[in-house]
């Protein structure tokens, strides 16, 4: 089984994305989970955006980096820049991964505009998330 971890900062809107998506689109044969660096609730405006989806992440749970510090992941990937710089280093990782996404959270507009906004880096991480599928991560389960 291979392992994933996502994390970012609060780990409540972009790895919190980036978990929904990965588990609806990758094969029961992955584990994956989030995490971040100063763990904070799940966003409220990131369950809505995933929902349009029909990714349900309504029951995820923030998780602190350290909950997974006895785990070998084959795969690390940061969302953001912060989590970059202050996470711990998994040496025992296959493979780093490293893409910043701007923070839907620090979003200051009406209820429309922040969907919008939130919908806008849903698709973002989507995109690059679907692409890393098709490129490398399922290339080499199929190996």
């Amino acid at each position: 089984m291979k392992k994933i971890l996502i994390l970012c900062t609060g780990n409540s809107c972009r790895s919190q994305m980036a978990d929904g998506i990965l588990k609806e689109n990758l094969p029961n044969s992955f584990l994956i989970k989030s995490a971040g660096t100063k763990p904070e609730p799940v966003n409220k405006y990131a369950i809505k955006v995933m929902s349009l989806t029909n990714i349900n992440i309504s029951k995820n749970e923030s998780n602190h980096i350290s909950d997974f510090d006895n785990i070998l992941f084959d795969y690390v990937i940061t969302v953001c820049d912060n989590a970059l710089e202050t996470c711990p280093v998994f040496n025992n990782a296959k493979k780093h991964i490293h893409k910043s996404f701007r923070d839907p959270a620090k979003f200051k507009g009406n209820l429309k505009d922040t969907l919008n906004f939130y919908s806008e880096i849903r698709d973002e991480i989507s995109l690059f998330l679907n692409k890393l599928i098709k490129e490398d991560i399922l290339k080499e389960e199929s190996c």
